[in-house]
């Protein structure tokens, strides 16, 4: 019998959310491409992030930094020399594994020896030039904070910030990472939502805590199952190079807990070395009082993992069908639009009018295959909230039958209606 995991693989691919990268070619290990409904529910999420924390939060500003960035900006912040993991091989099936990794000293997947640990370097290195051997090195960003930290100036120059304010970013990152599968949970490239929320020294500790009542407050409004997430505090030894505290969120995924969320407390680590490093002055000038380098609260938000466990917390398995249990604000599509008849001209023609109106204002869905039931099940599998039938009497009393995912109740409400009805239930107006 499949776990969970399997089931979701399945229904990614088969339904068009995930599709293994390059699988024509027979793929490349830890890439992965979103299909349609894939792309669809990756862009709400991050949409919704944006809206929640940019659009609506006077303090936070968005910005968008370039991927490739001066190699000395991965030199003084520290990068070079500490992003590097122990690596193992295996003496007999020769794959590698991250030692920190592996809860035993042998093989996961054969128990063979294992080597010694060697260190590798977690970024990915490129060349800049017309070829390799006149080109400058540089890396392709392994997170989108220094992005943030080398603009620092320049968005304060451009915009009128006091303290606390925050710059956030939605980004691609690279690591160089041998991992352990568990589909897209940890793969080569990865999209981070993150902030950076600059405060004065003294409230660094408080706004920690305060991002982490926010953090979780994102999570119950998105509907995850809070007995599945908890709080992880990092030992000294395992915090990152810049941090002087890390906590994570955790989510019990089926192949056990694993890290969801970061929030970290950078101090004033990264600002005062690019400072002093550029010989830029990166200090924050009050109206009053000596400049001071501003202490850095940093939540990160992987997205790709926020999709994962949206699509794990979401699955439902009930009555013989299969159905997805996504927030409306992130189900890919909003309605279908069904005529009860493909064959009946007059059904159809009612049916595309309605679709028609209703994809103005919304990601919607038409389907005229098969009889209705196999109609609301694929519906259902694809997280769909509603299910919007033109039968007979519709073309009489200018009605319709709208289905909900979740309860698979029925009513009967007018044309006109339809939008603030979805209005109502999936943007909360």
């Amino acid at each position: 019998m499949k776990n969970k995991m399997e089931k979701i693989v399945a229904l990614a691919k088969r339904r068009g959310f995930i599709y293994s990268g390059s699988e024509i070619y027979g793929g490349l290990a830890n890439t992965y491409d979103y299909g349609p409904l894939g792309a669809e529910l990756l862009r709400n999420i991050k949409n919704l992030w944006w809206k929640r924390y940019v659009s609506r939060r006077e303090e936070i500003v968005g910005i968008h930094t370039s991927i490739l960035m001066n190699p000395k900006v991965w030199e003084s912040s520290g990068h070079v020399e500490s992003f590097v993991d122990p690596l193992v091989e295996c003496k007999d099936c020769h794959k590698r594994f991250r030692e920190d990794h592996l809860k035993e000293k042998k093989c996961p997947d054969c128990g063979g020896e294992l080597t010694e640990p060697k260190l590798f370097q977690g970024m990915f290195k490129t060349q800049i030039g017309a070829t390799e051997d006149t080109g400058a090195e540089t890396y392709l960003r392994p997170e989108t904070a220094q992005g943030m930290f080398v603009n620092f100036k320049n968005v304060l120059n451009t915009q009128r910030l006091n303290l606390p304010f925050g710059l956030a970013q939605i980004g691609k990152g690279f690591r160089n990472e041998v991992t352990l599968g568990n589909f897209i949970f940890r793969t080569l490239e990865f999209d981070m939502m993150e902030i950076e929320y600059f405060v004065e020294p003294k409230d660094g500790e408080k706004y920690f805590e305060e991002w982490k009542k926010e953090m979780w407050s994102w999570l119950a409004d998105l509907g995850i199952d809070e007995k599945r997430l908890r709080w992880r505090e990092h030992e000294k030894d395992e915090r990152s190079h810049y941090s002087n505290r890390t906590e994570d969120i955790e989510y019990e995924f089926p192949f056990g807990w694993g890290e969801l969320y970061g929030l970290a407390y950078r101090t004033d680590y990264d600002l005062k070395n690019h400072s002093e490093k550029s010989g830029e002055d990166l200090r924050y000038h009050p109206d009053e009082g000596e400049p001071f380098f501003p202490h850095v609260v940093e939540p990160t938000f992987g997205a790709n993992r926020t999709f994962l466990m949206t699509l794990l917390d979401a699955y439902n398995e009930e009555d013989g069908r299969v159905y997805l249990k996504l927030n409306p604000k992130i189900a890919p599509y909003k309605a279908a639009i069904f005529p009860l008849l493909a064959n009946k001209p007059e059904l159809v023609k009612k049916a595309r009018e309605i679709y028609e109106d209703l994809i103005k204002e919304f990601p919607v869905a038409w389907d005229e295959r098969g009889n209705i039931g196999k109609r609301y099940f694929a519906q259902d599998e694809i997280g769909t909230p509603y299910c919007i039938t033109v039968d007979f009497d519709s073309l009489k009393d200018n009605a319709v039958t709208i289905r909900d995912r979740d309860t698979k109740k029925q009513e009967r409400i007018a044309i006109d209606k339809i939008v603030s009805f979805l209005e109502n239930k999936i943007i909360g107006k």
